[in-house]
């Protein structure tokens, strides 16, 4: 197979690790959702697998894998349009892994700086799921040889290692086989940050839930994070070059463009000099429209829990038939038999 004749594919995951929030919503599954229909194939992926790297309790784990689902269907992806499954049901993204943990190098691996967050002082109990956590992601990549996936700045390392570990099973085995895969780079205005310090991110792990906005919350609960969001005395500015050293304002605006589908130039043109008064009931109506209806539907798809499984399963099974030919070929290419 020649590069050529890779399909334009774009894969992309979400860890099941509970809570979805309007970061999630306008960094990926809004995204994911227009991405459905614009003739290139999308499979979107619950990864189940790289959740439990770090302890899960399996109660919490199946319900959150369940109602990541919903949210994936009531941002508007449709389960006809693309591939929506969760990672533990297609076997060929372990198997593929483990095939990457061989072509991986120690050192690259070290170099990973998302481990070193994460496994924080005392690495030595960390797991070793969680030091191989990216070999796995260029597995669930490859496996399906996307072409293309939407990464946030957390990511961006993790799929420059895809690339790497694609280059090197190339060179390794004289083939053209995996594709070189393409970021699709999440944009400024998808960024979201958190409604209490306009300098984080927007996190389900900020102790106080008044920093965001759940995809779960009510039109009432939406409105009063809004209104309290956390701001400074001044006015918006008249200018975009006036939010550089106002976060919170920033922040916002952001999130106003976003939900609006419109440029923060050109949403600095509708409200520019505007207070926070008159703004954040703007931004809090607007907020409303876009999400509660979501968070109606993810409440509603919740109440029948064997539906979403049947869903994933569907999914499973379309994932596993692209996904299984190419774990094929890659065995005969390393030379295991039975394959």
């Amino acid at each position: 197979m020649t590069e050529a004749e890779f399909t334009s594919r774009v894969f992309s995951g979400i860890q099941p690790s509970g809570g979805l929030t309007l970061g999630n919503y306008l960094g990926a599954l809004k995204r994911f959702a227009q991405a459905q229909d614009q003739g290139i194939e999308t499979i979107y992926c619950m990864v189940d697998l790289h959740a439990i790297t770090v302890w899960q309790d399996p109660v919490k784990l199946r319900h959150a894998t369940r109602e990541l689902c919903a949210g994936f269907i009531a941002s508007g992806v449709d389960p006809e349009k693309s591939i929506l499954f969760n990672q533990s049901q297609v076997s060929e993204h372990a198997q593929l892994a483990w095939i990457f943990n061989c072509v991986a190098r120690m050192g690259w691996m070290k170099r990973m700086t998302q481990f070193k967050d994460k496994a924080g002082k005392n690495a030595e109990n960390a797991s070793l799921g969680l030091f191989g956590y990216p070999a796995l992601m260029a597995a669930d990549i490859l496996v399906y040889h996307a072409t293309h996936v939407p990464v946030g700045e957390d990511q961006k390392q993790h799929l420059e290692l895809t690339r790497d570990i694609a280059a090197k099973f190339n060179h390794d085995y004289s083939v053209d086989f995996f594709p070189i895969t393409e970021p699709v780079i999440e944009g400024a205005a998808t960024r979201v940050m958190s409604l209490r310090d306009g300098s984080k991110k927007m996190s389900k792990s900020d102790p106080s839930d008044m920093s965001r906005i759940n995809l779960t919350d009510d039109a009432d609960t939406i409105a009063k994070k809004i209104r309290k969001a956390k701001t400074d005395p001044e006015p918006l500015p008249s200018e975009v070059a006036g939010l550089e050293d106002r976060p919170e304002a920033r922040n916002l605006i952001n999130i106003y463009a976003a939900l609006s589908d419109k440029s923060v130039d050109q949403v600095m043109a509708d409200v520019g000099g505007k207070a926070f008064s008159e703004f954040k009931p703007m931004l809090a109506d607007l907020a409303v429209a876009q999400m509660a209806p979501i968070s109606d539907e993810m409440s509603r798809l919740m109440q029948d829990e064997a539906e979403i499984d049947r869903i994933l399963t569907v999914g499973a099974d379309r994932a596993r038939a692209i996904a299984a030919p190419i774990l094929k070929k890659t065995y005969e290419i390393v030379g295991l038999v039975g394959s």
